[in-house]
């Protein structure tokens, strides 16, 4: 049966993956607002090592995505990927509530960050195969706008829960919706019927138009300054705003973020990605500019603001993008290698934004990131065509 409306174009793996990644989120998100906080305030790390953190654990991240995505493609199955992935993170994170110091937190970020790498690729290649090509950006945009609100629910319950049950007892409940997206998965999630690749990684990825390539270097260039929201959380605390406050933030910026998410990728499929990820590289560039020269607490609500559009409009739409620009049976590959090489340029970017904070101050980090978010900007709509989508 053909489906109308909202569902237009998209097979029921889309909602299946949104409504999976929504659970995911909120046990995530439970955790992640009160992450930098118990890190530095709990086991007393520092900023910058809190920014290594980040770093080396989205990084592992980011080398296992390729590996599973060009795996997914080389064998034509999505699904068990997905799942192994989910379990690993949902395995790990409960044992956050034990930890006694930073290496510890450390441990745990990375096993989750671990799984996060395993399932991204083939859940990204797996929608993309579920949706046609006119309607991708709506594909990425519902399954962002469905993720983003697990990650409202999650803040909302760390927020309330805080004061009664305290960091480690949240971090114990977490478990639980992670556990029923994977049930959701199980039960839910189908293959979709496709030819395996069968070729190597080398020629998989050497097989690629320079357009991609292109792309990538762009998004790596970007993703450089494109820092860890955990450093917007201390901005805010330097700002005045207390730790309960702090989490309010975070799950207003997330309710922009869903809010955004749809919109983009509809307007992406009818203006083109390349504009529509421009203006979102611009929007993160006068955030980082905002939070360098801010001086109230209230500031930090506008600023949270344009950091959750930021998001919105770029996340869903590069991932559509990423599929337009490549054949079906290399998309694993693609969203992979995409997201390896953004994640690895994610870790110098982290660790220079805390040594600048910790050497020079906030503003030095912030001035940073807007620098390159601008230029990022600048290559998209100049050294990039639009790819016709059929």
């Amino acid at each position: 049966m053909r489906r109308s409306g909202l569902l237009a174009g998209l097979g029921l793996n889309v909602l299946v993956l949104g409504v999976a990644s929504f659970l995911t989120d909120v046990s995530t998100e439970m955790i992640l607002p009160l992450f930098p906080l118990f890190v530095t305030e709990v086991l007393l790390a520092s900023p910058a090592l809190l920014g290594l953190m980040e770093g080396l654990s989205e990084s592992a991240a980011s080398l296992l995505k390729v590996a599973s995505g060009w795996w997914s493609d080389k064998v034509g199955r999505r699904k068990p990927f997905v799942l192994l992935g989910y379990g690993l993170s949902t395995a790990a994170k409960p044992v956050l509530a034990f930890a006694t110091s930073w290496p510890h937190a450390l441990g745990v970020r990375f096993a989750d960050r671990v799984g996060k790498g395993m399932r991204t690729a083939p859940r990204d290649a797996m929608i993309a195969d579920s949706s046609e090509a006119h309607v991708r950006g709506k594909a990425f945009g519902l399954h962002r706008t469905l993720d983003t609100l697990g990650a409202v629910v999650g803040p909302g319950l760390a927020f309330a829960l805080l004061p009664i049950l305290g960091y480690r007892r949240i971090f114990l409940l977490a478990v639980l919706p992670a556990a029923v997206a994977v049930l959701v998965l199980g039960l839910f999630a189908a293959e979709v019927r496709r030819r395996a690749a069968g070729v190597s990684f080398r020629l998989g990825v050497g097989s690629m138009s320079f357009e991609f390539k292109l792309y990538v270097a762009i998004a790596a260039l970007f993703a450089l300054g494109n820092f860890s929201w955990a450093f917007l959380l201390l901005r805010a605390r330097e700002l005045g705003i207390a730790a309960e406050q702090a989490i309010l933030l975070y799950m207003f910026h997330n309710v922009v973020y869903a809010l955004a998410s749809l919109p983009a990728g509809v307007l992406s499929d009818r203006a083109g990605r390349r504009p529509v990820i421009a203006l979102g590289y611009c929007t993160f560039a006068l955030t980082c500019i905002g939070f360098a020269i801010a001086s109230s607490a209230w500031h930090a609500l506008l600023l949270f603001a344009a950091y959750g559009l930021f998001r919105g409009v770029v996340e869903g739409v590069q991932k559509a993008y990423v599929a337009d620009l490549v054949s079906p049976e290399l998309r694993g590959t693609a969203m992979g290698a995409f997201d390896t090489v953004v994640g690895l340029a994610t870790f110098p970017s982290s660790l220079i934004a805390g040594l600048l904070w910790a050497s020079v101050g906030s503003g030095a980090a912030f001035a940073y990131g807007a620098s390159l978010s601008f230029a990022s900007a600048l290559l998209m709509l100049a050294a990039l065509r639009e790819r016709r989508r059929r």
